[in-house]
C-alpha cells in the first residue's frame, strides 16, 4: 500500500481552491456595498422637487468631479434680478469677462458692422462672414436690461416681451399689415403679413383649398423670407413644420423676433451660396412677397428652390408679380414690367419640368415632377438649365449655387417616386427613411436605424426623468448640435418642442437627409464658427459627441462661449461624451456662470460616457444708467 502524505498536492489544490473563491465573494461583496454606499450618499444631496435633477444614480466609477457639483441642486426656477457684477473664474484660471452691452445683439457671422466690407451684388454681404481667428470674442454676451423668460407656448406664438427684443421699427414700418404691435410692456404677433392682412391662419386655409395640408403628405416646408414667421407658426397646429429665413437687414430683429415666438427660424439669404440644407428636403416652399429676384441671374434661385423640394413638392408664390392687374398701381409698377416679370417666371418654371397646379387671387402654386424621366427628356428641347454632372446635391455648406438643374434619383417607372415615397406623417418619424433602405448611407442599415431609434427612446427618457419639465414644454427651443440619425428630436416628436437638429458639415456622414426624411429640421454647421441666429434664442441644447469631435480643430472655450451666446439665461445643456472630455468642458464652464453637474451613463457607473447637465444662471446687461 503507498504511503499517504500530510503534504498531497491534491490536498493543496482543494485549500488553494476554496481560498480563491472566499476571495473573489469578499470583493463582490465589497464593491457591491461601495455602490450601494455611493448610491445612498448622493441621494442625501439632491432635491426632491420634480423641477430640479431627480433620480441620482452615482456608482463606484472613478470620475474627477468639481466640489460644487457633487452638491449642487440644479435650480430651475426663474430669477429675474441678477445684474452683472464680477467676472467668473474656472478651474483653468481663466475668467470669462461680461461684454459690453453693445454686444447684446451680437452674431458674429451677420455682424452688420464686417458686412459693408463684401460686395453688395446679388446682397452677397449678407451672406455668412465670420470673424477671425483673432476677432473671435472672449467674453459672455449680456442679456438686455429687465430680461424675462419668454412666454411658454402656445402664448409665445402671440406675445413677447418688449425687454427681450427692445426693437420698435416692424411695428411702424409694419403697422398697416399687423405684422406686430407694442401693447405695453409686451409685443402682440396678430399674424398678419403683407400678402395676407386678413391673417395667416386664414391665408393658409385659402392654401388648403388649393392643396392638401392636413392629410400628413407635406410635413416639412421653408418659408424664403420669413418676417416674423407667422406662416410657420400656423402651420404648426396643422403639423406642418417649417424653416423660416430671412437675413439680418433693415428689418431689424425680424428672425430673433420668430424665435422669441418660440418658432423655428434662422438667419440667411438667397445669395451666391447654396442654402444650407440638403437636396429632397422640402415638402413645400413658400414666398410671400419676399423680394427675391426669381428671374434673374439665368434662374438660379428657381433653381435652388428645386434643388431642396422633394419630388412632388409644391412652390407657393404670393406677392409681386401675381395678380399684378389688381396690384400694380399700389406696387407702383407699370403693368407691362410685372407681366414680363411673371412670363419669365413661368418660363423658369417650365425648364424646370414644374408644373403649375393653380393660380387664384393672390395665390400662385407650381408642383415639381416625381421624377426626371420626363424631364431628361425634354433637355432636347430646354438646353438651359442643364442637368448637373459630378454633382453632390446635398453638399451645402459654403458651396456656390448654380445654374445646373440637380438630377433626381433615377427610376424606371413613370409614376415611381424619385429616391423613394415618405410615409405620411406621424409615421413617417419612425418609418425607416428611404436613404437608409436603398443604401445611401454607409454602413447604416435598418437594423442599425431602429436599434439607434431604440437606444435614443431610452436616453431621452431618462433625460426626461432627470430634467422634470423637459416634457411640459419650458424649454420650447431645442437644438442638437450633433444630431446624427435625428434620434432625440424624433424622442421628443409628441411634445411641445421643436428640434435644429444640426449635422456637422465636416462629420464622417452627412445624415441631414435622413433627418428630413423622417419630417424632421435641421441644418449644417461647422462648430469652430459661430451658428447663425441671435443671442438667447435656444432653452435647451444638446452636444453628444461635439467635443471629442472638435476638440483638436478648436479651441473647446470658444464652442462653449457660443453656446452661452445662443442659450437663454436659466436654460440648460446636456452634455454627452467621454468622461475626459467632460471633465475639460466642466472645468471651463464653472468660469461661465453656468452651474453643472455629472450623471452616469443609462447603462451604469462603468461606462465611459458620461452625462454632464449644466443651467445658465440668469444674468443681465448693466443699463446706462446703472439700473437693471
Amino acid at each position: 500500500m503507498g504511503k499517504e502524505y500530510g503534504g498531497s498536492p491534491k490536498i493543496h489544490r482543494v485549500e488553494s481552491k476554496k481560498k480563491r473563491v472566499t476571495w473573489i465573494l469578499g470583493v463582490t461583496g465589497l464593491c457591491i456595498f461601495c455602490y450601494l454606499l455611493g448610491t445612498w450618499q448622493n441621494s442625501w444631496s439632491l432635491p426632491n422637487d420634480t423641477t430640479r435633477l431627480s433620480n441620482p444614480k452615482m456608482g463606484c466609477a472613478s470620475i474627477t468631479r468639481t466640489a460644487s457639483s457633487t452638491s449642487v441642486s440644479l435650480d430651475f426656477e426663474a430669477h429675474h434680478a441678477h445684474v452683472v457684477g464680477g467676472n467668473e473664474t474656472s478651474k483653468q484660471g481663466i475668467t470669462f469677462k461680461p461684454c459690453d452691452l453693445k454686444y447684446s445683439e451680437y452674431t458674429p457671422c451677420q455682424d452688420p458692422s464686417r458686412a459693408h466690407k463684401f460686395a453688395r451684388a446679388r446682397l452677397i454681404y449678407r451672406e455668412r462672414h465670420c470673424p477671425e481667428k483673432n476677432e473671435i470674442l472672449k467674453c459672455l454676451i449680456p442679456a438686455p436690461p429687465k430680461y424675462k423668460n419668454p412666454f411658454p407656448w402656445p402664448k409665445s406664438r402671440d406675445y413677447a416681451w418688449f425687454a427681450n427684443v427692445p426693437h420698435r421699427e416692424l411695428t411702424v414700418e409694419k403697422a398697416v399689415q399687423n405684422w406686430i404691435q407694442v401693447e405695453g410692456d409686451k409685443f402682440r404677433f396678430p399674424g398678419g403679413g403683407t400678402m395676407f392682412p386678413r391673417g395667416a391662419d386664414a391665408y393658409i386655409d385659402d392654401i388648403n383649398k388649393l392643396i392638401p395640408l392636413t392629410d400628413g403628405s407635406i410635413r416639412t416646408a421653408i418659408d424664403t423670407g420669413c418676417g416674423v414667421a407667422s406662416w410657420g407658426a400656423y402651420l404648426l397646429k396643422r403639423n406642418i413644420i417649417t424653416m423660416s429665413f430671412a437675413p439680418r437687414d433693415s428689418h431689424e430683429a425680424q428672425v430673433q423676433f420668430a424665435l422669441e415666438r418660440g418658432i423655428p427660424a434662422m438667419i440667411g439669404i438667397m445669395s451666391s451660396e447654396r442654402i444650407p440644407y440638403p437636396a429632397r428636403a422640402f415638402d413645400m416652399a413658400h414666398c410671400s412677397r419676399c423680394l427675391i429676384p426669381w428671374k434673374d441671374y439665368e434662374g438660379v434661385y428657381l433653381i435652388e428652390v428645386d434643388r431642396v423640394l422633394r419630388p412632388g413638392g409644391y412652390w407657393i408664390l404670393s406677392g409681386p408679380p401675381i395678380n399684378w392687374k389688381k396690384y400694380h398701381k399700389g406696387w407702383q409698377r407699370t403693368p407691362e414690367d410685372l407681366k414680363q416679370e411673371q412670363d419669365a417666371i413661368e418660363d423658369v418654371a417650365k425648364r424646370l419640368c414644374w408644373k403649375k397646379v393653380v393660380e387664384k387671387g393672390d395665390l400662385a402654386i407650381w408642383q415639381k415632377p416625381m421624377n426626371h424621366i420626363e424631364c431628361v427628356k425634354s433637355r432636347e428641347t430646354y438646353k438651359i438649365p442643364h442637368i448637373c454632372k459630378n454633382d453632390n446635391p446635398d453638399a451645402a455648406w459654403y458651396t456656390k449655387m448654380e445654374t445646373c438643374m440637380t438630377p433626381l434619383p433615377e427610376v424606371n417607372d413613370i409614376n415611381a417616386v424619385a429616391g423613394g415615397a415618405l410615409e405620411k406623417w406621424p409615421k413617417r418619424v419612425t418609418a425607416i427613411p428611404p436613404r437608409i433602405m436603398s443604401g445611401s448611407i454607409p454602413g447604416i442599415t435598418a437594423e442599425k436605424f431602429n436599434e439607434d431609434s431604440k437606444l435614443w427612446n431610452d436616453k431621452v427618457a431618462n433625460y426626461k426623468r432627470l430634467i422634470g419639465e423637459l416634457s411640459h414644454g419650458r424649454y420650447r427651443n431645442i437644438m442638437d448640435m450633433n444630431a446624427g440619425l435625428g434620434g432625440f428630436a424624433a424622442a421628443l416628436a409628441n411634445d411641445p418642442v421643436w428640434v435644429m437638429n444640426v449635422v456637422p458639415s465636416d462629420g464622417q456622414q452627412n445624415t441631414l437627409g435622413v433627418i428630413y426624411e423622417r419630417g424632421l429640421i435641421g441644418t449644417y454647421q461647422d462648430w469652430c464658427e459661430a451658428f447663425s441666429t441671435y443671442p438667447r434664442t435656444y432653452d435647451l441644447i444638446h452636444a453628444a459627441g461635439v467635443f471629442s469631435m472638435y476638440q483638436d480643430r478648436c479651441g473647446i472655450a470658444d464652442i462653449l462661449l457660443e453656446m452661452d451666446r445662443i442659450l437663454r439665461p436659466e436654460g440648460i445643456v446636456i452634455f454627452r461624451d467621454v468622461v475626459d472630455v467632460l471633465v475639460k468642458v466642466e472645468s471651463l464652464i464653472d468660469g461661465m456662470r453656468w452651474r453643472s453637474e455629472m450623471r452616469d451613463h443609462e447603462s451604469g457607473p462603468f461606462n465611459q460616457e458620461k452625462i454632464l447637465i449644466a443651467v445658465k444662471q440668469y444674468w443681465t446687461g448693466e443699463a446706462q444708467d446703472g439700473s437693471s
